[in-house]
């Protein structure tokens, strides 16, 4: 059994998590990375994607994640990040929309659109989308 540790999320509006957990799975620019008890040290850039944290009762609980960085240390994992949001927080109806506005920005012809802003924003949309279990 790999043991328990150390799991804080933190948001420039709040700490979304602060607790013992036996796993983490994040999102980084190579993948999705697992997280267990006594990981080697880490610091690395989180992508816009899922946190999926396996609570010390065994069971998943996710989250969206809208990118930021992450640090693995003896004593715990700190990931810190723009945003967070359970499932039940997602606000659908503004995702939604979120999703169709960039998907018209990028399918326009419109020279003045900032490519990697819609991107990024059609990134999250869809992020958070997949955490309410919505297909997109």
């Amino acid at each position: 059994m790999a043991g328990n540790f150390k799991l804080k999320i933190v948001t420039p509006s709040r700490s979304f998590f602060d607790g013992d957990v036996e796993m983490v799975i994040i999102r980084v620019s190579e993948g999705d990375m697992g997280i267990l008890k006594d990981h080697e040290p880490v610091v690395s850039p989180v992508a816009i994607g899922p946190i999926r944290i396996k609570n010390v009762d065994g069971k998943f609980v996710e989250a969206a994640c809208a990118g930021g960085f992450m640090t693995v240390t003896d004593e715990q994992t700190t990931i810190v990040t723009d945003a967070a949001e359970w499932a039940h927080e997602i606000d659908v109806e503004r995702a939604k929309e979120a999703l169709d506005r960039n998907r018209n920005r990028l399918d326009s012809d419109d020279h003045e659109v900032d490519v990697v802003r819609a991107r990024t924003s059609l990134n999250r949309a869809m992020n958070r989308l997949r955490i309410t279990g919505i297909d997109i």
